[in-house]
């Protein structure tokens, strides 16, 4: 019966005669073949006792239907016996008849797998190859022997999507449990042609492309094959993390990558993609040489922090298991990961809790044969730099014999011992490692005690001068930490001709941007006692100020392109420059003319204002308080002539001469450069509007330089006006009130006696109870010298009479 391929094999039900693939010739199906009950070709025929044939699985699935009588379904007659006889000689007949056919049709496919071919016969070829294996296992070698393999992979190149997304569901099925037709997938590009279906952007290619490469890395040959091709992991990775992809998709990949595992190249692949699970999994399952070979990988890669993380609780015990092996390679393979995942701040702490801080400590201090070589050394203090500056409490756990921690004194003082007896790179691993045990309140106390006794403080002085940066800023940083707690030795050991001053002061200049180094360098100077005239006078001597001055001058000028150091170098900066001002009551002459010459009051009142910069604020108003001080003492006072002989016999005759332009608080003449008045500089809005700040500390530094006007040696009556002109006096009452620490009270308490010397504002005060409660509290609680104060304030307001006093008059 020649004719069209059978309608099942049609898709999407055309008709049009172009998407009918003719056959030529074909073997008529003949009755005798044909089931009466399912109408289809037979495969295992039995006959009954009256004759009839019928197909095995169908009429014992009639004689099964209840309530039926034992007839014969086609015939409606009774029988006596379900006895069914196979028929051997037809079943033959037909397996021949199935044979030829199918070979036909394996022709005609061939003929039809080109891709000169129209689509719908394409397709039609491939649902018939697709039937026939699903019909038989069997049947696979015969497509196979046909060589119609390669033929259905090369219509892959079609130009129809359904023709190959049709061609991937085919060969997945043709090699789908069939070792021998996977082989032949693994000649030539053919995978690399699978690949790249990955990428496309049609979800249904990407579906079938891999459900395909997920059956075809069930070959362990083709595991290598796949991890091979250019991308393929990588892409695999993507789609088995992905949330836009469809869910089994997601799943294939997942397995896909889980297969292809078995190959070690692949495991590398998918660890550099970030896929580290199958690494770990060898890492902790591996024999020793896997073991080694993924700790090395380990080390080699960039990781971010999640997966530092990720690993260090994976794998981190495993991990210092190996670094205390005997074998020199695995040791190094695990030290190296070790630096690279304890990088992290989360991940090092997951490593403290895994007890790694014990064998790092033994590796660093061993010495003779068991030592490790300097190499390993570096990469162990490297380990131990990341660990420390995690930030975690290590004055609880145990590193030593006798319960030692790693800052009990022993084992400090081993650390300065190899920082000054190895090689720069280790000693600056070490150097890091005091930086955090500095940083922390809970160990820094133990650390400068232990460098106390041993005297080390010059040693790093020293390394302040070396040419490695990454040693030089270590040791800044440390000394920064050192500063408040060993302020003074570290001022003597930098005063004098070794040269270390100097080459903070050429770091903290170096016109390079703004580097943590610089920042370091400035704010190490700028925690040392600012009282110590010798070393400000050797950094007068070196021209440290005018650096500095030209330096906060571009910065707030904008010249400086800004670097996330900035905000505490300028700090630094500021007030490394506030302790000139510091000199000025120990009468230098040096320190004045430098503030005269670069106008420093007028600088420090703009950095009032630099908004944000809380310590900038502080400091510069300090600096003002200091300035300030100085002015009563440094304005030009009027200069009367005599009187003559007769107003001298008459007074009523001489008249007081009147000159104009004299400050007001200061009764002579005043100038900001000059004299650092701050009425003349016009600081005293700036600094009653930082009354109201949220830092105790600015609130304090600017209503000290305000006190400056109500002091001894000047107008305070004029200075109290000054404050009401300016409507200061209502910020300072509302200091009073707000009692934030004890040290701004007292400053309060004090100022606010002053201004109730004026009699207004003691009327106005006295309606007041919150201030007259506010002073009584300070007048109970306060020190000895504050409640002097108090009293005397009250009195102002009449809460006390005037001969209760409890103390003597001041």
């Amino acid at each position: 019966m020649a004719g069209n391929w059978d309608s099942s094999y049609e898709q999407g039900g055309q008709s049009d005669d172009s998407y009918h693939f003719e056959r030529l010739h074909l073997e008529p199906i003949y009755d005798a073949f044909i089931c009466p009950l399912t109408k289809q070709v037979m495969r295992d025929p039995v006959t009954l006792e009256n004759g009839q044939t019928f197909e095995r699985e169908a009429i014992e699935k009639w004689f099964k239907e209840s309530g039926r009588k034992l007839v014969c379904p086609l015939t409606l007659r009774e029988l006596r016996s379900t006895e069914l006889n196979p028929s051997i000689a037809l079943r033959n007949t037909i397996e021949e008849w199935n044979a030829r056919n199918e070979a036909a049709q394996i022709d005609m496919a061939r003929r039809s797998l080109s891709l000169s071919s129209p689509e719908n016969d394409i397709i039609l070829a491939l649902k018939f190859v697709q039937d026939l294996c699903l019909k038989s296992r069997s049947n696979k070698h015969v497509i196979r022997n046909a060589e119609l393999i390669p033929m259905i992979v090369d219509v892959l190149k079609s130009s129809s999507r359904r023709v190959r997304c049709k061609a991937l569901e085919t060969i997945r099925i043709v090699v789908e449990d069939d070792s021998d037709n996977k082989e032949i997938m693994a000649e030539g590009d053919t995978v690399r042609t699978v690949v790249k279906f990955l990428s496309h952007e049609q979800s249904k290619e990407r579906e079938e492309a891999v459900s395909l490469l997920y059956e075809l890395s069930k070959s362990e040959k083709l595991c290598d094959k796949i991890g091979s091709v250019n991308g393929a992991i990588l892409i695999l990775v993507g789609m088995a993390s992905s949330n836009s992809e469809n869910v089994l998709t997601v799943e294939k990949a997942d397995r896909t990558l889980d297969n292809l595992a078995q190959c070690e190249n692949n495991v590398r692949q998918m660890a550099e993609c970030g896929r580290l699970q199958p690494l770990l999994n060898l890492l902790l399952e591996g024999s020793p040489e896997i073991k080694l070979s993924m700790a090395s990988l380990l080390g080699e890669l960039v990781l971010n922090n999640d997966v530092k993380v990720f690993v260090a609780r994976t794998a981190g015990f495993s991990l210092i298991n190996l670094m205390k092996s005997n074998d020199t390679q695995l040791r190094e393979a695990a030290l190296k990961a070790l630096n690279q995942i304890s990088s992290d701040d989360v991940s090092a702490k997951v490593l403290i809790e895994a007890d790694i801080l014990p064998p790092l400590v033994k590796d660093l201090f061993t010495v003779g044969t068991k030592q490790l070589p300097m190499r390993l050394k570096e990469v162990a203090a490297t380990i131990l730099a990341n660990v420390v500056n995690s930030g975690h409490d290590f004055d609880s756990i145990v590193v030593g014999p006798d319960d030692q921690t790693i800052v009990s004194e022993e084992i400090v003082h081993n650390l300065l011992h190899l920082i000054s007896n190895t090689g720069p790179a280790i000693g600056c691993k070490l150097l890091q490692v005091l930086v955090g045990l500095t940083s922390s309140p809970s160990t820094v106390y133990s650390v400068v005690s232990a460098i106390k006794s041993s005297g080390a403080l010059i040693s790093f002085v020293q390394f302040v001068e070396a040419p490695q940066r990454d040693l030089r800023l270590a040791s800044i940083k440390l000394l920064q930490n050192l500063s408040p707690h060993m302020g003074q030795e570290l001022a003597d050991c930098l005063r004098g001709a070794s040269g270390q001053l100097g080459s903070l002061i050429r770091v903290i200049s170096e016109n390079v941007g703004i580097t943590e180094e610089q920042a370091a360098a400035v704010g190490l100077l700028a925690d040392l006692p600012e009282r110590d005239a010798g070393l400000t006078r050797q950094m007068l001597d070196e021209g440290a100020f005018e650096l500095f001055i030209s330096r906060i001058t571009r910065i707030r000028q904008g010249e400086t392109r800004g670097s996330r150091f900035m905000t505490p170098y300028l700090e630094g900066l500021v007030k490394v420059l506030s302790r000139i001002t510091f000199a000025l009551s120990e009468g230098s002459g040096a320190a004045r003319a430098l503030c005269r010459e670069h106008n420093l009051a007028a600088l420090f009142i703009d950095l009032l204002q630099a908004n944000g910069l809380d310590n900038v604020q502080m400091v510069s108003a300090m600096a003002i308080e200091n300035l300030s001080q100085e002015s009563k003492n440094l304005t030009k006072l009027p200069e009367f002539p005599a009187p003559g002989f007769c107003a001298s016999i008459f007074p009523c005759m001489s008249k007081p001469p009147i000159i104009t332009g004299l400050c007001k608080v200061h009764r002579g003449t005043c100038s900001l450069r000059e004299t650092f008045c701050i009425l003349e500089g016009q600081a005293v809005d700036k600094l009653v509007a930082l009354l109201d700040h949220t830092k105790e500390n600015v609130v304090e530094a600017s209503l000290a330089a305000l006190c400056t006007l109500l002091d001894d040696g000047v107008d305070i009556d004029q200075g109290v006006q000054v404050l009401l002109d300016a409507e200061g006096v209502k910020p300072i009452l509302d200091v009073l009130l707000e009692k934030r620490t004890d040290s701004l009270r007292r400053r309060a308490v004090w100022a606010v006696e002053r201004l109730l010397r004026n009699d207004e504002i003691a009327y106005e005060v006295s309606g007041d109870p919150n201030v007259s409660t506010a002073l009584v509290d300070s007048f109970q609680h306060g020190d000895y010298r504050t409640r002097q104060i108090a009293e005397r304030a009250l009195k102002h307001v009449d809460k006390i009479p005037n001969f209760s006093g409890i103390f003597a008059n001041m």
